[in-house]
């Protein structure tokens, strides 16, 4: 019988190594040591940012030919996707009438709302974690405040005007709408740019387009319930080409949830944590889909929200 009771014993532990082997996460966040200092220096509070440089406005100006303007932000109001508690709930001030003879009337509103994370929103680095530690290993303790974060908020951004780049992933696989789960892989981005005649460049605005923006205001549940988006690899492999940021047509740009139930978007944390490559979510891209608009001056500014882990923000394309 003790032969028989070690083969058990022996399979017993197989059979869990396996299981262990099974459960590891697909993805494990790089040590402080591989990612800081950033590459833009210790103490360096704007990532990839710093692309952000009179050049950079030039080249794109050269992209301007016709003078065709298009928006890429949604409209605000209380009818659009809200992550978890956030809010967006207006309230009009009635017109006061000024007691003078020309009779001047005065209307305001009030807005309750979580303001850095709602509509197209872009994310700064006080925005994601890994463990206790922002981008360029900035501690959470050491730059939380009551009012705000003492580093790396999003008022540090300032105007973006850089080449902007629109990867139709969704035109490339020849549906308006990839799938609920679709994760958008390095051989997508490299088809869709090559069927696009694109090349990336450093400090591009690089935007996914999948065809989900369809659903913004219409079907609202699904929109939020998850999405089509970049992966792992493609994260990485997105990072290694040095765009000023990385922006999508879905909460949260990268697939969602993700394959590997073992992680939680990792995709925020490769790109604001580890790269310092700023995300835009939300955006608004039918329009420049269907023009097949593929290369374009982007211009972006975040409001001057001090302290603020992102921005509402209207972004714009320009041919």
């Amino acid at each position: 019988m003790r032969p028989i009771a070690v083969g058990i014993a022996i399979a017993t532990l197989l059979c869990g190594s396996v299981a262990a082997q099974a459960q590891a996460p697909s993805w494990t966040p790089p040590p402080e040591s591989a990612r800081c200092p950033s590459k833009w220096g210790v103490g360096d509070e704007r990532g990839a940012g710093n692309h952000m440089k009179p050049q950079t406005v030039l080249n794109a100006v050269k992209l301007v030919k016709t003078g065709e303007v298009i928006e890429l932000g949604h409209v605000l109001s209380g009818n659009i996707p809200f992550s978890g508690p956030r809010r967006f709930d207006v309230h009009i001030k009635r017109t006061v009438m000024n007691p003078q003879s020309n009779n001047r009337g005065s209307n305001e509103e009030m807005v309750i709302s979580e303001i850095g994370q709602v509509g197209t929103q872009f994310d700064g680095f006080a925005h994601q974690t890994i463990e206790d530690k922002v981008y360029n290993c900035y501690k959470l303790d050491d730059i939380s405040t009551r009012t705000g974060f003492t580093k790396v908020g999003i008022e540090k951004v300032g105007t973006l005007m850089t080449r902007g780049v629109l990867i139709d992933v969704a035109a490339l696989k020849g549906v308006d709408m990839l799938g609920d789960t679709y994760e958008v892989t390095v051989a997508d981005i490299e088809g869709a740019l090559q069927r696009q005649n694109q090349k990336l460049q450093p400090g591009d605005a690089v935007i996914i387009h999948t065809g989900w923006g369809k659903l913004w205001g219409k079907d609202n549940a699904r929109y939020m319930k998850s999405s089509p988006g970049i992966g792992v690899k493609a994260a990485e492999w997105l990072a290694k080409q040095d765009p000023m940021l990385v922006g999508g047509d879905t909460v949260p740009v990268e697939v969602s949830p993700n394959p590997d139930p073992e992680i939680s978007l990792p995709v925020h944390q490769i790109m604001l944590v580890v790269n310092g490559i700023h995300l835009l979510e939300n955006l608004k891209l039918d329009e420049l889909a269907s023009k097949r608009m593929y290369e374009f001056a982007f211009v972006m500014q975040p409001l001057k929200l001090q302290g603020f882990t992102g921005s509402t923000v209207a972004p714009t394309a320009i041919r």
